[in-house]
């Protein structure tokens, strides 16, 4: 145990990351890098955690701002129920603790969206509690030390995971021992051909003393991926484009989209009826040379193709989700990739 820790933290002493939130122990940076960091890369992360801090500095910042401000601020970083737990738990924290993230581990783990991982993180790294963290690279790190052949992704792989994270725990260095391997993880054990010959856990490595560093961590057989064809209308009339906002549960929720829905067969043929059982809109159906754009995007659990096509109105429900919203602030309307990418193809109906 001894080993393991004195070696990662002396190469972490001399190798350690450069990143923004690691510039103060300020509880409030720390939770934020970490909710961003969720399935998503640093180097993609950093531009937005920087922008976030200047527009929600505080956490009384966050708590008093809009969830359509929040939403666009997170845009393009996905998985958008992070924004809305961490908007949510900011109210909290301002209503219930005066605006501070409390350092009591019950109280965290009761605030939306701060799961076993995320609590280790934020009591260790801002608080200097002796808690651990297993995050994918922990994970990935400790089934090569040890050699795990379980799946780190099934009930009893992850158990074995999280009780050597205990066991190896140093006091009193909590924080910068789970960095230490977040940063190891991040740039010398990595998901493919990792470093090992210049990894200051080689010798101790028991997987890489097997031979098994290309076969762990062991994960538990992928289910097919099943891909969907949605159509998509872009309405213009005038200076201003028809969006419906999506429900306040569910994927993208309280975000922004083009009237659309799922096709089995032709995208053209269905189209009218999918907006007319969706929305209540009675739109023209375009022909294929009408076609705005073809959109492909893959989510955790599915794959889409959406087609876009330009229509043109003929009626429309007076109340419901659907808004006309003016081309010029199209822009500030949050939406998810899709809608994005079919967004920077309108303009230039509106003058043709």
């Amino acid at each position: 145990m001894r080993a393991l820790s004195s070696k990662l933290l002396n190469w972490y002493r001399d190798n350690k990351r450069t990143l923004p939130w690691r510039r103060s122990r300020d509880p409030y940076a720390v939770w934020v890098s970490e909710i961003m960091l969720q399935q998503t890369r640093v180097e993609t992360v950093i531009p937005y955690f920087e922008n976030w801090m200047r527009l929600f500095p505080t956490i009384r910042a966050l708590a008093g701002a809009s969830e359509h401000d929040v939403l666009n601020v997170w845009e393009g970083l996905g998985y958008y129920s992070r924004a809305r737990n961490l908007h949510q738990a900011a109210k909290i924290v301002t209503d219930q603790y005066q605006g501070r993230l409390p350092r009591d581990l019950d109280a965290l783990r009761k605030l939306p969206g701060i799961g076993r991982y995320t609590l280790g993180a934020i009591a260790s790294i801002a608080f200097g509690m002796d808690v651990p963290a297993l995050d994918g690279n922990i994970r990935r790190v400790y089934s090569r030390i040890f050699d795990i052949s379980e799946p780190a992704d099934s009930t009893v792989g992850e158990k074995r995971l999280w009780r050597l994270a205990e066991a190896h725990l140093p006091g009193g260095q909590a924080g910068d021992y789970n960095q230490a391997l977040m940063d190891l993880g991040a740039t010398i054990c990595l998901p493919k051909n990792p470093r090992c010959l210049i990894c200051p856990l080689v010798k101790i490595c028991k997987a890489r003393i097997h031979g098994t560093q290309h076969q762990r961590p062991v994960m538990k057989p992928k289910k097919a991926v099943p891909e969907y064809t949605d159509v998509a209308a872009v309405i213009v009339n005038g200076e201003r484009v028809l969006l419906a906002q999506r429900p306040s549960k569910g994927l993208l929720a309280g975000m922004w989209e083009f009237p659309n829905g799922r096709v089995s067969g032709d995208p053209v043929k269905e189209l009218a009826k999918v907006l007319k059982t969706g929305y209540d809109l009675n739109v023209r159906a375009k022909q294929k040379k009408d076609l705005l754009a073809t959109v492909q995007h893959a989510y955790t659990h599915f794959k889409v193709t959406v087609h876009a096509f330009q229509c043109e109105l003929r009626s429309m429900p007076e109340d419901g989700s659907l808004r006309w919203i003016s081309l010029e602030e199209l822009d500030n309307y949050p939406m998810g990739k899709i809608d994005r990418q079919i967004a920077h193809k309108i303009k230039p109906i509106n003058h043709t």
